[in-house]
């Protein structure tokens, strides 16, 4: 199989208004951030769910994070070779703030929906 046939599909979150939260985080970023976070979406599409530590971490629950050196992108995988971001924010702190892992982990259950599947 070639390296293209081996991609993963890279699929994001919509809200039921039709807000994609994780593009509005990344067409706010700037200059090295903004280089840093598509590096890495670019990477996940490359390597899937092989993707590790320093660039991939589990919060566990098939819930995992894309990690640069402030960024932060979180996501899931659903069938099909295909990855779900959800949203992303700037790292303030070590921990992830409780709000934010409450937040992705609605994303996450909304995604893995069947009737919300094709509607992303």
């Amino acid at each position: 199989m070639s390296p293209e046939q081996e991609r993963w599909t890279i699929d994001v979150y919509q809200s039921q208004t039709g807000a994609k939260p994780v593009w509005s985080f990344i067409e706010a970023l700037e200059g090295r951030d903004k280089a840093e976070a598509l590096a890495l979406v670019k990477l996940l599409e490359e390597q899937g769910n092989k993707l590790r530590r320093p660039q991939s971490g589990t919060l566990g629950e098939s819930l995992f994070e894309l990690r640069g050196k402030q960024v932060r992108i979180f996501y899931t995988f659903l069938p099909g070779r295909t990855v779900v971001l959800l949203d992303g924010e700037i790292k303030k702190q070590d921990a992830i703030p409780a709000k934010t892992l409450t937040r992705m982990r609605a994303y996450q259950k909304e995604v893995a929906r069947p009737a919300l599947r094709g509607r992303r």
